[in-house]
């Protein structure tokens, strides 16, 4: 290999931060002599003062006042770690989380499952109007949460509900989805499925695009079909968006607020606290008690569950995912 070779590998791509001769001098004085590391942090910083203002500053602040008997109307008392305890020991606090892991559990998996299918559909390219269905599928997700809670309200109606008609013409006696805890939880779970459905599957419809047509031609050459293709193929392809649309869905299926709330028209969650979860428990303690340092001790204990199984998701998924490979 000749040395003009060898030196013009060794020649590296010049940097769109330093300039090719940081030592020449600039005739212009109007002109900036170079790209350097201080125009990154001018153009950064208005990210991180955001942050520091609407992002972290609560965070350390929520910390500080969970130590508190913090009442917004009186004074405020140190107490240390009572309003753990006393969360821990909470009747309401553990009611609130086994509704929000069952209503997680109801809406996560038919969510995954049928974002997965929507996108093997879309990604037919036999498909004709592609475009149109990728772009109605977004219609669920830019919808007002009130209006999705309003109408689905009226499709689990109990007399004149369009499910328990559908109910009532199998044969079987009408449900009411309001009053039940299983049947409330199942209605808060189709508005969440319904909403997030089609967001996911372009998700994974654009990771479904990103699969090399060649592991597809190969399959085929050996007799795999269209089914085995997906099951051999598509699917181990898509761990790393499955483990990505899991941990994401978890982080928003433990916060779960707006449905629960609008569908039983109250904070305190309902007769028997059938509509309660942590996030609207926390709001109910906040804006309701003005407990505000019993809720803020609410808010790091979401915080450290959702931490705690995002990770555990986190795991299985890639244990799952390195048994197929």
């Amino acid at each position: 290999m000749s040395q003009a070779t060898v030196a013009k590998r060794n020649n590296k791509p010049p940097s769109p931060w330093k300039s090719a001769n940081p030592n020449r001098k600039i005739n212009n004085p109007g002109a900036v002599p170079s790209l350097n590391g201080r125009w990154g942090y001018m153009f950064t910083a208005p990210f991180f003062v955001m942050f520091l203002i609407f992002g972290l500053a609560p965070i350390v602040y929520s910390v500080y006042i969970a130590f508190f008997n913090w009442d917004a109307l009186g004074t405020q008392e140190f107490i240390g770690l009572a309003n753990f305890s006393e969360l821990v020991a909470d009747t309401r606090f553990w009611n609130a989380m086994i509704n929000t892991f069952d209503i997680w559990l109801l809406s996560t998996i038919p969510m995954l499952v049928m974002s997965i299918g929507l996108a093997a559909i879309l990604h037919n390219p036999f498909l004709k109007g592609s475009t149109f269905w990728r772009t109605i599928l977004l219609v669920p997700n830019i919808t007002s949460v009130l209006a999705i809670a309003i109408v689905f309200g009226q499709l689990f109606g109990r007399d004149f509900g369009m499910v328990n008609i559908v109910i009532g013409a199998l044969g079987f006696e009408h449900v009411d989805f309001v009053q039940g805890t299983t049947s409330s939880h199942i209605a808060i779970a189709s508005m969440i499925v319904w909403r997030w459905t089609g967001y996911n599957a372009l998700i994974f419809l654009a990771a479904m695009l990103a699969i090399p047509n060649e592991l597809y031609e190969s399959a085929q050459l050996d007799g795999a079909g269209k089914w085995k293709q997906f099951i051999y193929v598509t699917l181990p392809s898509l761990r790393n968006t499955i483990t990505f649309v899991l941990i994401v869905g978890t982080i928003g299926g433990l916060q779960v607020f707006a449905e629960p709330l609008i569908l039983g028209g109250s904070f305190n969650g309902g007769d028997s606290g059938q509509f309660s979860t942590l996030t609207l428990f926390l709001f109910e303690q906040a804006f309701v008690a003005y407990k505000w340092g019993y809720a803020a001790a609410i808010g790091i204990m979401i915080t450290l569950i959702v931490a705690i199984v995002s990770i555990i998701n986190f795991f299985i998924t890639r244990r799952l995912a390195g048994a197929h490979k």
